[in-house]
């Protein structure tokens, strides 16, 4: 570590012993260089992947996903998709007859399971046999307007559905390919309409970290568990001013890393406080609510830059170092989306933030500021200033640090989680001993001894409602 400078690694990103080299020199292990720009899209309806899928190859776009962990593409013909992956059409298919349903915060798809041998133009070098869903229904998952075709889950393997047997598709490509377990991510669509032309640039770097894409220092926050990528947030400040809430609600129940989520998703309790601080701070005096809302759009003329009247909107992550703390800043430039012009005088914008009931997420809103590395070796992820964060020349996003802690609890995490499957079929069991306990010293209590009676349906307490949570994306 430098002194005062974070914990950018000098000499070996990747934290492992292989050595790999951090440029794309001829003879490092892998050309990351080749995979500059490899991804387009915009912040509004997600950056995509070139790849070829199957024998012969059937060419697809794949939205880049690192808040779900399946891999699945259209496997019928869709209104909302250009393209479809045919399996009939493949001589290295095989299907693994187990039908596979994954829910999203928006959306979900039904399909089968089945393995097909995959290479990415842009990507890793060589082929490799991968798990793959063909998606044969689905629910306002393809969308109107999207350029992709499937979805790339690049989170743990906690997640995958129906059970985490199912081998990831990094997982598969770090065992085959022998890279190792780090991938980063860049998306540039910073002050570009958020539903635009679909062709903003962007990097999915696998296997390592690629210098051209950040600027600066890195800054590590660690990994808390390993389904999403859930990281610690110990306090928001809006225009500098700290919000002043529990730690503990800024992580309710998680805070996750998601570039799947097009916006910066807050705790209800948060998101209030956040919208009452930029309104306050903001040099507008009314505003509708409908826009804080995600409802209504707020129309400036062309000539004019809203985003000199608002703040500037911090989130304090945990450095690797626990008394310590670093902060990620995004301009407004960032949060005051462009996405609609009338005639042409107007130009309308969205707000990029919206609450949340069980997650903050670090969605695009935030990740189009940042080079993001999820280093999954070393068990962190990493945050650098994106140089394509710039709007009319200007970065619209910032790092700073170190902080220290001493202000904030050791621990902002709830250590209780249900999300696994062994936890969950613990937690019911526990809650129907305790209920029938519960229910016979109720029968004790109130009935006399001679006149005790059998038990019927109607004794039965049901208490699943406060256990059962949707944890999928």
């Amino acid at each position: 570590l430098q002194p005062g400078s974070g914990s950018r690694q000098q000499e070996d990103p990747l934290g492992g012993a292989e050595g790999l080299a951090l440029a794309s020199d001829p003879g490092s292990a892998l050309n990351f260089l080749a995979m500059v720009e490899n991804l387009q899209g915009d912040s509004g309806r997600g950056y995509y992947l070139e790849m070829l899928i199957g024998t012969p190859p059937q060419a697809l776009n794949i939205l880049v996903d690192t808040g779900s962990s399946n891999f699945a593409v259209a496997g019928v013909p869709d209104p909302d998709v250009t393209s479809y992956f045919n399996p009939e059409l493949s001589s290295t298919y095989k299907s693994q007859g187990i039908d596979v349903t994954v829910k999203y915060s928006q959306g979900s798809w039904t399909g089968v399971l089945g393995t097909d041998v995959i290479t990415i133009p842009k990507g890793i070098y060589g082929s490799y046999t991968i798990n793959i869903a063909t998606i044969l229904e689905s629910e306002n998952f393809f969308l109107p307007g999207v350029k992709w075709h499937g979805i790339l889950g690049l989170a743990y393997g906690a997640l995958a559905k129906p059970s985490s047997s199912v081998e990831t598709f990094f997982d598969s490509l770090v065992r085959q390919a022998e890279i190792p377990n780090v991938f980063s991510l860049q998306m540039c669509g910073a002050g570009l309409p958020v539903s635009g032309s679909g062709t903003n640039g962007g990097s999915l770097v696998l296997g390592g970290i690629e210098p051209s894409l950040y600027k600066g220092d890195i800054w590590y926050t660690p990994i808390k568990e390993e389904w999403y990528y859930q990281v610690e947030v110990l306090k928001l400040e809006v225009g500098g001013q700290n919000l002043d809430l529990d730690c503990r609600e800024y992580n309710a129940d998680k805070a996750i890393v998601d570039s799947g989520t097009t916006l910066l998703r807050l705790p209800q309790k948060v998101f209030a406080a956040v919208v009452q601080a930029i309104a306050h701070t903001s040099l507008i005096q009314e505003f509708s609510s409908g826009f804080w809302s995600g409802s209504q759009l707020a129309c400036w003329d062309k000539t004019e830059r809203p985003w000199s009247l608002f703040p500037k909107l911090s989130i304090y992550l945990r450095d690797e170092n626990s008394s310590r703390s670093f902060r990620i800043s995004i301009l407004p430039q960032l949060y005051i989306q462009p996405i609609l012009s009338i005639g042409e005088n107007l130009q309308c914008y969205r707000f990029g933030i919206s609450s949340s009931t069980n997650a903050l997420v670090i969605g695009a809103t935030v990740m189009e500021g940042f080079y993001v590395i999820f280093d999954r070796a070393q068990k962190r992820v990493g945050f650098a200033v994106s140089p394509c964060a710039e709007v009319d020349g200007s970065p619209v996003s910032e790092i700073e640090g170190p902080f220290s802690t001493a202000d904030v609890a050791s621990n902002c995490v709830s250590s209780i989680s249900f999300h696994e499957p062994v936890l969950w079929i613990a937690s019911y069991a526990l809650m129907s001993l305790c209920g029938l306990i519960l229910l016979v010293l109720i029968i004790l209590l109130l009935i006399p001894p001679r006149c005790q009676h059998g038990y019927t349906d109607n004794d039965v307490v049901n208490d699943e409602s406060s256990l059962v949570r949707h944890r999928w994306k």
